[in-house]
């Protein structure tokens, strides 16, 4: 699934979109506060056009991104300036050496490739100390009442439940989730800043509730599920 820059973008633009890119913003800071992040290398797996990957760099982390799509690659580029490097590639399969970084972020972006436990187990791979995941839940009423029956572009991916999610990072990295938490817990039509609909939506709460769910993934002091050889097998470079 393919995305244009322009289009990615205007959907921040729409008061929906804004309220939402802000419940967002509160949701990454909250589950990020337990990593240090000063001299600290993050690693974005499908950073677009670099909206996020621009947070994480305003919250003092040295960020690189990596896309798929030349077109996203060139609009990080023009919000970035020489601030990140940015690479053109495939999240799937990536060039970097085992812990290159000390974190991978996966923000909205595992839902939208037709491999995700090898693009999960690529940004395990690389990095050292642990991962932040952010996925759109299945089970949300935003999916059942705004997307499921949509056709659209969104009713296309493939959503996750958070019963999925926890499955699917164990089975990839060996370890359990340090951290969850979700926002936007009811229909796009509670999405705005006023009254009880600005309450239940941008209210931070368990994983399994709102539409946006945010995973912090621990890998330092914690014990693995599973051996965890097959990481470090070095990637062909393409």
């Amino acid at each position: 699934m393919t995305w244009n820059p322009d289009t990615y973008e205007a959907w921040f633009d729409t008061p929906e979109g804004r309220f939402a890119l802000d419940q967002e913003a509160r949701l990454l800071q909250n589950v990020l506060a337990g990593w240090p992040r000063r001299k600290h290398k993050l690693l974005e797996v499908g950073c677009g056009t670099g909206l996020f990957l621009d947070m994480l760099y305003q919250m003092g982390l040295d960020v690189t991104g990596i896309d798929n799509s030349p077109e996203m690659i060139m609009a990080a580029r023009k919000r970035f300036g020489n601030r990140a490097e940015l690479h053109l590639g495939h999240g799937e399969h990536m060039g970097y050496s085992d812990n290159e970084f000390d974190y991978a972020f996966l923000w909205s972006v595992l839902e939208f490739t037709d491999e995700p436990e090898a693009m999960l187990t690529e940004a395990a791979r690389v990095a050292e100390k642990g991962l932040l995941i952010g996925f759109l839940n299945k089970n949300s009423l935003y999916y059942t009442m705004n997307i499921r029956n949509s056709g659209s572009t969104m009713a296309k991916a493939n959503w996750f439940t958070w019963c999925e999610m926890q499955d699917l990072i164990k089975r990839t990295t060996g370890f359990r989730p340090t951290l969850a938490r979700s926002v936007l817990a009811g229909p796009t039509k509670t999405w705005k800043n006023t009254g009880v609909s600005k309450l239940i939506s941008s209210s931070i709460l368990p994983p399994s509730v709102g539409a946006f769910v945010a995973v912090r993934v621990d890998f330092t002091n914690m014990k693995p599920i599973t051996p965890l050889f097959a990481w470090k097998t070095e990637p062909e470079m393409g």
